[in-house]
């Protein structure tokens, strides 16, 4: 067998290996799975959430009452008499009307709550995307580094076997150099390939959480829509980023009502109980003095003129409500184009996949009829070289094109707002921010978090 044939079983060996699935190798739902704990910036998103379902607890906080305690002790003198006065009080106060600010406010904030829900589901199918194209990167970028490293065993055997020919006079010392020249470019490619590699592996730990290990292959997204016009509407009702800006504009719906409401009267009631003391003069008949008081009332506040603050307050939350829906036109646009995009990267991809395919099996024919051609004098070293390149560049872009299919189908998913944890059957438990929420929207008092912070 000649030494080109036995580097081309050993390709597709090797080729096999690599696509092939042992159970110590990590599949893409794994590393998926991974990277939806362990992801710090899906974390910090969580966080954003919880900071975010707080802002219901302290809108709430105007329906209740607000309780003071007072107290104070002071101590004059003059002319060497020392008089000692103190007081002591709890007051209460509770707003019965307040131009439905509160309750506005309170719906603006729950809004919010459920814009950034989606925002964060928005935030999960860019980090699983993200991690589905690392994944593969990987993959690729490992099999081109062996293919490189392969194209430089085979060149280093041309080398010697143009270096023979020339000592028996068979071959020239031009083409020597060709092979010579040939050799040193793979080296460099080589340290490249290998270079890229890393730098892929660094990519693909800064999301999983961890280095890569083994990697077994992996084939499209599972769940495609039948085509795209589907897969138009699909992401026109569920993208996670369209309904979190349809939030946002209820957010400042009740945002622009809330600011309105501080243009009509408001009505508080108090309460109060305190106890004062006074110290009775020296050389003055008496005993030292307690006295006891208590009020309650109401108080009526009519808003008359604010110097003009109040009416831009409520002008500026009406532009920003019309900004919001603006904004929801917007993302209708970007999710179009991404949907547009990723389908027809999808279609690409899988017409390349077959047509590289036929192209590899045809390149390695001419390299082994060029080779043959070459050892009866037909062909020279330059042919066999320029056969070779090809090959190689043939296997190159049938890993690539195998790659972008894949990453392809991901992108597809994650533009119709459906590549998520229960779409995709990951090993993990689902977060449900709806947890905390529930946890913390109405509590009265406490500063500990759910957690136990």
């Amino acid at each position: 067998m000649s030494v080109v044939r036995k580097l081309f079983v050993l390709g597709i060996s090797s080729t096999l290996l690599m696509g092939a699935s042992p159970a110590f190798a990590e599949t893409i739902f794994g590393a998926l799975s991974k990277a939806y704990q362990f992801n710090s910036e899906l974390n910090s998103a969580r966080a954003g959430v919880r900071v975010t379902d707080e802002g219901v607890a302290i809108a709430k906080s105007g329906y209740r009452p607000q309780i003071t305690g007072s107290g104070s002790i002071n101590y004059a003198s003059q002319a060497g008499v020392r008089l000692t006065t103190g007081s002591f009080g709890v007051a209460i106060s509770q707003s019965l009307f307040d131009g439905f600010q509160t309750r506005n406010n309170v719906r603006a904030a729950e809004a919010q709550v459920r814009a950034s829900n989606e925002g964060l589901r928005n935030t999960e199918q860019n980090i699983l995307f993200n991690a589905a194209s690392a994944y593969m990167d990987v993959i690729r970028d490992r099999q081109i580094a062996v293919l490189t490293e392969r194209n430089l065993q085979f060149l280093v055997e041309q080398v010697r076997a143009a270096r023979s020919r020339f000592e028996v006079g068979e071959g020239t010392r031009t083409d020597v150099a060709q092979a010579d020249a040939s050799r040193s470019a793979a080296v460099a490619q080589l340290a490249a390939a290998r270079a890229t590699a890393a730098a892929s592996e660094a990519l693909y730990r800064q999301i999983i959480g961890e280095a890569p290990g083994k990697l077994s292959g992996a084939g499209p997204a599972k769940g495609l829509p039948s085509g795209i016009d589907k897969a138009f509407v699909v992401a026109a009702a569920e993208h996670p980023a369209i309904v979190a800006n349809k939030h946002l504009v209820d957010a400042s719906d009740y945002s622009v009502k809330a600011a309105e409401g501080a243009l009509l009267p408001q009505i508080t009631a108090s309460a109060g109980v305190s106890q004062n003391y006074s110290e009775s003069l020296p050389g003055v008949g008496g005993s030292d003095r307690w006295s006891d008081r208590a009020n309650i009332g109401a108080t009526l506040t009519v808003p008359i003129y604010s110097g003009g603050r109040t009416s831009a307050t409520v002008r500026q939350r009406k532009e920003s409500l019309g900004q919001a829906r603006i904004e929801v036109d917007v993302a209708h646009d970007q999710v179009r184009q991404a949907v547009a995009s990723a389908w027809t990267q999808y279609q690409a991809a899988k017409e390349s996949v077959v047509a590289n395919r036929d192209l590899v099996s045809a390149a390695q024919l001419a390299l082994n009829g060029v080779i043959e051609e070459r050892n009866v004098g037909q062909r020279t070293t330059l042919d066999v070289l320029n056969a070779q390149a090809d090959v190689i560049t043939a296997q190159i872009n049938q890993i690539s094109s195998e790659r972008n299919l894949v990453v392809a189908s991901y992108a597809i998913m994650s533009a119709i707002g459906r590549l998520s944890v229960r779409q995709l059957g990951l090993n993990v438990a689902e977060y449900k921010p709806q947890e905390h929420y529930n946890a913390v929207k109405d509590k009265w008092i406490g500063t500990r978090t759910p957690d136990g912070r």
